[in-house]
């Protein structure tokens, strides 16, 4: 299944980049990771070929060809969901975050329960201020350096992003695990192995920081912020998957999560990591359309 590359003019006159698979069908929206960028991502693409459902992944505000918008919150991607159904004239929808895409899909189901019937968090973060929850505790160092510099100050995460983007630039699919150092152990190595997922990943990521950091940047002041919405309210069903090998986005975020979203489902997993989740498309995708 071929993707179809489209632009949609928000309300406030910004352009946002889509990538569609499939013209008709149940829309799945999928909020790629960060620093992440729309582009094809195989493993989702062929677990929904065979359920007659449409794919719509876009890339946020300042990452590749959507325009910035400063000063974004999570809860602004709700409004950027319903530009790009309202264009596609799609009414109902599902919604999947991996990573930094998950407080975003949990916007769409927080912010637009006239039109989300399910959404999935997966592998994905928890809010900064979380009560209960050391944010930091257990990620690998990068990340505990980046989430530090994004508390501290804009002028600190540039210059880490800055110098951290510079090798992800022309990352190919061999240097993925390379590149993402101490943020994966074996299990996610070991997913990596399959080759799809690292070129995935390598993809997604190339075109993440083709515009500068703008996009990376700005996800990261919007998670170290107030998300703009609260869980407590949600009421369309969400799942949340986490594994324990998760250095990236640790356990106890998934377990905060499920905790504090009413009535979520927990798929928590105690032999995966933060990439290896991605792999279990399907069973996501048959838990979702349940």
């Amino acid at each position: 299944m071929t993707g179809e590359w489209l632009t949609v003019r928000t309300p406030d006159g910004r352009e946002l980049e889509v990538l569609r698979h499939g013209a008709d069908g149940r829309a799945l929206v999928f909020h790629v990771g960060t620093p992440n960028a729309a582009a094809e991502l195989a493993p989702l693409v062929r677990a929904i070929a065979g359920r007659g459902w449409q794919l719509l992944t876009y890339s946020r505000p300042g990452y590749a060809g959507s325009t910035r918008h400063e000063g974004r919150s999570v809860a602004d991607a709700a409004a950027d969901v319903a530009a790009i159904l309202d264009q596609l004239e799609i009414d109902r929808f599902l919604a999947l975050g991996w990573s930094g895409g998950g407080p975003h899909a949990l916007a769409c189901a927080a912010l637009l329960p006239e039109r989300c019937d399910a959404a999935a968090t997966l592998a994905g973060v928890a809010p900064y201020d979380a009560e209960g929850l050391d944010f930091l505790a257990g990620m690998g160092p990068e990340n505990v350096e980046e989430f530090g510099a994004a508390a501290r100050s804009r002028a600190d995460l540039d210059a880490f992003l800055e110098r951290f983007a510079q090798g992800l630039a022309g990352v190919a699919p061999e240097g993925v695990a390379a590149g993402l150092g101490e943020l994966i152990d074996d299990v996610d190595r070991v997913a990596l192995e399959s080759g799809e997922l690292a070129e995935m990943l390598a993809t997604g990521i190339r075109r993440a920081v083709s515009a500068g950091i703008d996009g990376w940047r700005d996800d990261d002041l919007a998670f170290v912020r107030h998300w703009g919405f609260d869980l407590g309210a949600i009421t369309v069903p969400v799942s949340v998957w986490q594994g324990a090998h998760d250095k990236m986005v640790p356990f106890a975020h998934g377990r905060w999560l499920a905790a504090h979203i009413p009535g979520a489902r927990e798929h928590l997993y105690d032999d995966e990591g933060h990439l290896s989740l991605a792999l279990q498309m399907p069973r996501i995708l048959d838990d979702l359309a349940s």
